[in-house]
């Protein structure tokens, strides 16, 4: 009887041992956030999840389109904070999404500070010293926004939603405002949101990931503040060279996801020997959907490597500990 109690003592404690083997950097991270995490180490380098971006704007539902082509709903999806008027839908989406057993990511075009909000002006320059020069009007604006996108985050976070939150994507490439300066300057502002976020606006629910161009630079990295790191291209093929590229600055112990993709990476090539087995790729929106090869797509969907909705698990019972 003895004998017997304490193997199930010793598999409980192996079980949560594995279950929480990897902590957010966020500050008492939430228990879901905590179990996402987990559950993204627990698939990493078996399979990838699939992932579709949605925008508010078209004449078409991207998720819907992806079922009717496939049959299977993506397990990842994609919202934007682009546009003020269309963020509470954004969040509301992006609940609805994690109660249907999904995982929701959140990345946000930001419009440079005290040029305004949308695409284009994130595309604009200013300079980023005048960010932290009290009084500015960068400065001002630069809290502004941070104030205003941690209000949205907050809804999710007290609806207990884990995040996969990826601000300033493609941050050394140097066409958005963030990634124009230096590699010391993104630093900052990268930073800043964090403590901003995590330590006064207590966002516990976050997994911060941290999104390259095509062309990774070692020299703009934030270190110790980010859980994941990946890039992105529109580039044909599986994109191993920057699989590479990002595993050179990150290390070969984190999941390394596709954030955005024109062409997703195909998954007998992505797993075979010398492949790149994204964690997870993100197709982009709009016409990147209605123009995509629909027999190509419906293959990707229902490949064994590929995890779509139906097949994430319950994601709190199964990595959520006690």
């Amino acid at each position: 009887m003895k004998k017997e109690l304490f193997l199930s003592v010793w598999i409980l404690c192996m079980y949560s041992c594995f279950t929480f083997a990897a902590e957010p950097i966020t500050p008492n991270a939430s228990k879901e956030a905590k179990a996402l995490l987990n559950y993204l180490y627990s698939v990493n380098g078996k399979q990838t999840l699939s992932g579709q971006m949605w925008a508010p704007f078209g004449n078409m539902d991207e998720i819907s389109t992806v079922y009717e082509i496939t049959g299977k709903y993506p397990a990842i999806r994609g919202q934007d904070l682009i546009s003020e008027r269309e963020n509470n839908n954004e969040i509301k989406l992006a609940i609805e999404w994690w109660r249907k057993g999904g995982i929701p990511t959140v990345m946000w075009h930001w419009g440079a500070p005290s040029i305004g909000e949308g695409y284009e002006n994130s595309k604009k320059t200013i300079d980023i010293a005048r960010c932290f020069e009290e009084g500015t009007p960068e400065n001002l604006a630069m809290w502004s926004d941070l104030k205003r996108v941690a209000d949205h985050l907050t809804v999710l976070r007290d609806a207990n939603v884990p995040v996969l939150w990826r601000p300033m994507h493609e941050y050394d490439g140097g066409w958005f405002w963030y990634g124009k300066g230096t590699g010391e300057q993104f630093i900052r502002l990268w930073t800043t949101m964090y403590d901003y976020f995590t330590k006064e606006r207590k966002l516990n629910n976050l997994i911060w990931v941290l999104c390259h161009c095509g062309t990774p630079k070692a020299d703009w990295d934030p270190k110790g503040y980010y859980d994941l790191a990946g890039a992105d291209n529109y580039g044909k093929g599986i994109q191993r060279d920057m699989y590479l590229k990002v595993q050179a600055i990150h290390g070969t112990d984190r999941p390394i996801p596709y954030h955005e993709c024109g062409t997703i990476p195909d998954p007998d090539e992505s797993f075979a020997e010398n492949g790149a087995p994204w964690s997870w790729w993100m197709l982009w929106h709009t016409s990147f959907v209605t123009k995509y090869d629909r027999a190509e797509l419906k293959r990707i969907y229902n490949h064994e490597k590929v995890i779509t909705l139906d097949e994430v698990p319950d994601i709190m019972k199964e990595f959520g500990g006690k």
